[in-house]
């Protein structure tokens, strides 16, 4: 039995292998459990793997090439249309193997642990930052229950909240005003830990010459440029820096037909916490652009003219993936235009 491709439905503890030959011919269908997996694959002959992006999926491909194979991950999205009947592990297996196969088909960034570490970072950051969000707007509405109104802003809570609790009121019971302290203790408390979190990043970010490097395009923070790093490596996983934008979700959206050709928003494809980063550092980028006189920002500010603050934002931002893009291939500085 030579299997020449493999598509494998990873799970928790029960796995689903599909494999066929170099003429397309089913040689193995077959469930495993966890502990059997890597016995079987390391008694194949080396072949192509193909798995799709999900918890663990970059550990099991490491595991599979130490054993000499070759793995491509692909999202779920793109392996979804190759799903021929019902939906079930035998037949995910089965649509896996056949759209690792496609020519066209895009694949996943491999991610060393490195890597690995410093999305997780960013992910707990991002997770605590939510988390204070949804504290923020319960503490508002509490206080708007009772004719008390704060605008929306970290800032403004953390400032005006204590004078509020602080100051007597007919509509702030004690009961009250215990409760509203102990949330916002709470998310000082987690303003600490977000804190904490950004020092590591910007530890990172200072012992990493390639993100440095990539700082220095305007837009451009250590938590972006470490962001990208974890995401995409050296870059080399896309053809061009358009790529890199349209996997970003920075492209416009396509509907149509024939001779009709109609552009909608950006596609929002891929990561939501990187494009974020980007479209936060182009915001700023567009709002400073107006007190300057270079090519860049003359650009940025006839855009703004002639399609928008928002149009000119997203512009920018994905101006900026492109040139992230050109900086980690061709690994040079980033020199700005006149």
């Amino acid at each position: 039995m030579k299997v020449q491709i493999l598509g494998i439905d990873l799970a928790k503890n029960v796995f689903q292998l599909h494999g066929v030959d170099r003429k397309g011919r089913s040689v193995l269908t077959r469930r495993l459990r966890r502990d059997q997996l890597m016995k079987v694959i390391g008694e194949l002959e080396p072949c192509l793997i193909g798995i799709e992006a999900s918890t663990g999926a970059f550990y099991w491909q490491r595991q599979f090439e130490k054993l000499g194979h070759a793995v491509k991950i692909m999202a779920p999205q793109y392996v979804k249309p190759f799903v021929r009947r019902q939906k079930n592990d035998t037949n995910d297996a089965e649509a896996i193997c056949t759209a690792v196969q496609q020519r066209n088909m895009r694949f996943v960034p491999k991610k060393t642990l490195e890597q690995q570490d410093i999305q997780a970072l960013h992910r707990a950051r991002q997770r605590l930052v939510n988390h204070r969000t949804a504290l923020i707007s319960q503490m508002r509405g509490l206080l708007l229950d009772r004719g008390i109104a704060i605008a929306v802003s970290a800032t403004r809570a953390r400032r005006l909240i204590p004078k509020i609790l602080a100051t007597p009121s007919d509509e702030l019971t004690e009961l009250m005003r215990e409760i509203v302290s102990s949330l916002y203790a709470f998310m000082l408390q987690i303003d600490e830990r977000i804190k904490a979190f950004d020092r590591k990043i910007d530890a990172i970010f200072k012992a990493s010459e390639v993100c440095q490097r990539i700082a220095k395009i305007r837009g451009i923070g250590p938590k972006t440029a470490t962001a990208m790093i974890a995401a995409i490596g050296d870059g080399s996983d896309f053809k061009n820096g358009r790529h890199l934008a349209a996997w970003l979700g920075l492209v416009p959206r396509q509907h149509s037909s024939g001779d009709r050709r109609v552009m909608m928003g950006i596609s929002k494809r891929g990561s939501q916490h990187l494009r974020t980063l980007l479209v936060h550092g182009a915001r700023a980028v567009v709002r400073t652009a107006v007190r300057k006189t270079d090519s860049r920002s003359m650009w940025v500010n006839e855009l703004r003219q002639r399609r928008g603050y928002n149009r000119a934002t997203v512009a920018v931002a994905n101006k900026n993936a492109r040139v992230i893009w050109a900086v980690l291939t061709s690994g040079e500085p980033y020199r700005a235009a006149a």
